[in-house]
C-alpha cells in the first residue's frame, strides 16, 4: 500500500510526503512520480521537484478555481482539487517504469590541499586518514537527487564509520570537483560555491558542464563509486581535459 500525505506550502505549492527514511522504497516512489510527468502533461501543474522522501508541487490555482457540486452545493478550492488530481497519478504509479541508472566511477585525489579536512573526519571516527580513504571509496552510492548546485548529487550509501558533522564555520570558496562528508552524507561539489562539508578530496571529472545536454554529469538513480587515484593522475587528469 502507498503511503503518502499532502502538506500545503503555499497558494500556489504543496509538499507530497512519502516517508520520513532515506531508503530506496521511497526513493523509487519519489522517480516514479518524477518520471509520470515525462509522458503526461496535466494542465495547471508547472513543476515537481523531487527531495529524499518528497515532492514539492508547483501548480497554477486559476487552474484549479472554485467549482460547485451542483448536487452537494459545496465548493471546491484548488488545493483540494490539485489533491483529487494528485491522488489519481498516485494511484497508478506501480505501472511506471524506471531506469536502473547509470554505473559512474568519479576519480578522487584524496587528503593534502584538496582535502584538508581528511585528517579531521579521520581523528572524529577514530580511524587513520587511510582508513577514511579505503572506506569512502570501497562503497557504492546512490544518487538520490541533484540540487543545492547545479549538478550537485546528494547520495546515499556512506558507511557510518565515516559520519562526520559539518564545519562550524563555513568556507566562503570551495574549488569545484571538491567531495565532501556532512554528517551521513557525502557529495562533490561542481562548482566553485560557499559550503560547510568537510573536505576530503577533490576529483577532475566535471560533473557540470553547461554547454553539454543534459549539462550534469549524474542523475537521480545513477549509482557510483570513488576510485582513488594520486596527484599525478589527477594532474594527467586535468591535462587531458584542458586539451580537449
Amino acid at each position: 500500500m502507498l503511503n503518502y500525505e499532502f502538506i500545503p506550502l503555499s497558494e500556489n505549492a504543496l509538499i507530497i510526503k512519502f516517508g520520513d527514511q532515506i531508503n530506496y522504497d521511497i526513493h523509487r516512489r519519489v522517480r516514479q512520480f518524477i518520471n509520470y510527468f515525462t509522458d503526461h502533461h496535466i494542465e495547471g501543474i508547472i513543476e515537481v521537484v523531487p527531495a529524499y522522501t518528497t515532492v514539492t508541487v508547483y501548480y497554477d490555482p486559476i487552474q484549479f478555481v472554485k467549482n460547485l457540486n451542483r448536487k452537494s452545493h459545496i465548493e471546491v478550492l484548488p488545493f483540494e482539487r490539485i489533491c483529487t488530481v494528485l491522488k489519481n497519478i498516485l494511484s497508478s504509479l506501480e505501472s511506471v517504469n524506471i531506469s536502473h541508472g547509470n554505473e559512474v566511477v568519479i576519480p578522487v585525489c584524496y587528503g593534502g590541499e584538496f582535502g584538508p579536512d581528511l585528517e579531521f573526519v579521520a581523528h572524529h571516527n577514530g580511524l587513520t586518514p587511510e582508513d577514511v580513504i579505503q572506506i569512502h571509496s570501497g562503497a557504492e552510492y546512490l544518487v538520490y537527487m541533484i540540487g543545492f548546485a547545479p549538478g550537485f548529487p546528494y547520495l546515499g550509501g556512506m558507511p557510518e564509520q565515516i559520519a562526520t558533522p559539518r564545519r562550524s564555520s563555513p568556507r566562503l570558496k570551495i574549488p569545484a570537483g571538491s567531495v565532501g562528508i556532512a554528517g551521513m552524507q557525502t557529495g562533490v561539489y561542481p562548482i566553485e560555491t560557499p559550503g560547510g562539508w568537510q573536505l576530503i578530496g577533490r576529483t577532475p571529472l566535471p560533473l557540470f558542464v553547461p554547454e553539454n545536454n543534459p549539462p550534469t554529469l549524474l542523475q537521480a538513480g545513477d549509482r557510483i563509486r570513488f576510485r582513488a587515484i594520486s596527484r599525478q593522475e589527477y594532474d594527467e587528469w586535468k591535462e587531458r581535459g584542458s586539451c580537449g
